[in-house]
């Protein structure tokens, strides 16, 4: 892959990580409920999870979603009501958590599997792959294209995460924490509007 290639994929994977949608309102949302310590392992998930569905992607998923566009629609149809059930565990939070006991941030692991029914990561994916993998070298091109998003993703959702934390003496009074959760979750549910048409 050429550098300016490469150069113009590592701008096109900052900008669709740090734009808006359902993983930065969650990160958002956890950076002020949890603080950004405990927001780490959602960031490192979405990192890993992300990367996971590129690779899938490249060699040969979004080809199997083309060839079967009902499996698209159930995907976001699951998608859509996984986002639906966060956006009401994120609204209906009401306490800043100090300790472990209160309650829990996404884990590494539920984020990583969230990538593969987000719907805007899918959208991601699937241009990503389709503007830069490289028919003939597409092996390497689409290690390339996981490999810009790994560098790019994790600072990206940091900065979603930060912006949180920096929220939390805001929000010490329980009835802004509440209407930044509910803020929250109303934005996280019209994340999906785009996506699903």
């Amino acid at each position: 892959m050429a550098v300016d290639t490469f150069l113009a994929l590592v701008a096109f994977a900052f900008v669709t990580s740090v734009t808006p949608g359902p993983n930065n309102f969650m990160l958002l949302a956890s950076g002020a409920n949890f603080g950004f310590v405990r927001t780490i392992p959602h960031m490192c998930g979405i990192a890993v999870g992300f990367a996971s569905l590129l690779l899938g992607v490249g060699f040969g998923l979004g080809a199997l979603l083309q060839s079967w566009p009902t499996l698209h629609v159930l995907l976001k149809i699951g998608g859509g009501c996984y986002l639906l059930y966060l956006a009401w565990r994120i609204a209906g939070s009401r306490a800043l958590a100090e300790n472990r006991a209160v309650s829990r941030p996404i884990t590494l692991a539920q984020a990583a599997a969230f990538q593969w029914v987000n719907p805007k990561a899918w959208m991601m994916a699937l241009t990503a792959m389709v503007l830069f993998a490289n028919p003939a070298d597409p092996h390497l091109s689409v290690l390339f294209v996981a490999a810009a998003f790994v560098l790019v993703n994790f600072p990206s959702v940091s900065i979603w995460a930060g912006f949180g934390t920096v929220l939390r003496r805001a929000l010490s009074s329980p009835q802004r924490l509440k209407w930044f959760n509910v803020t929250m979750g109303v934005l996280l549910v019209a994340t999906l509007f785009p996506m699903m048409l």
